[in-house]
């Protein structure tokens, strides 16, 4: 049960990683401000070392991981650019995003309580993914 549950985590913070990374690549030219930009190439970074020991893990079991489902990253790219055509702006770019962080939170509590025969590095990884989509939508509410 522990080795499933610690596959299963692992593979919806994959897919939440990947997730991440693409909402933020899909944003990045739209940005003006300076710092902004910076928070958000940062926040990237970050994801990326996440990304990195999530697939080291994976590998730990002989596991490819899971890609994010690509109906949500479709409606999630067709709301960004709706959004973006409409109203490019900073503003539209933080609100995106923090709509973005607060479902990674959701759904990332909801597997952490699912899984929860997981191994304590998985959740430890879950937890830190958690934390930095937590900071970053804070850090987005001064551009809201």
């Amino acid at each position: 049960m522990i080795e499933k549950d610690t596959i299963r985590l692992l593979r919806e913070c994959d897919s939440g990683v990947k997730m991440g990374v693409s909402a933020l690549d899909e944003v990045m030219d739209y940005i003006s401000d300076k710092e902004l930009k910076e928070l958000i190439t940062a926040c990237r970074e970050e994801h990326d070392v996440l990304d990195s020991e999530i697939q080291t893990q994976l590998d730990r079991f002989k596991d490819e991981g899971k890609n994010p489902n690509p109906m949500i990253k479709g409606m999630s790219w067709i709301k960004t650019n709706m959004k973006l055509v409409i109203n490019e702006s900073d503003a539209t770019v933080a609100d995106l995003i923090t709509d973005g962080c607060n479902m990674g939170v959701k759904s990332l509590h909801r597997y952490l309580n699912q899984y929860k025969a997981a191994d304590e590095i998985s959740k430890d990884i879950a937890k830190r993914l958690i934390t930095l989509e937590d900071k970053l939508a804070m850090n987005l509410r001064i551009y809201l």
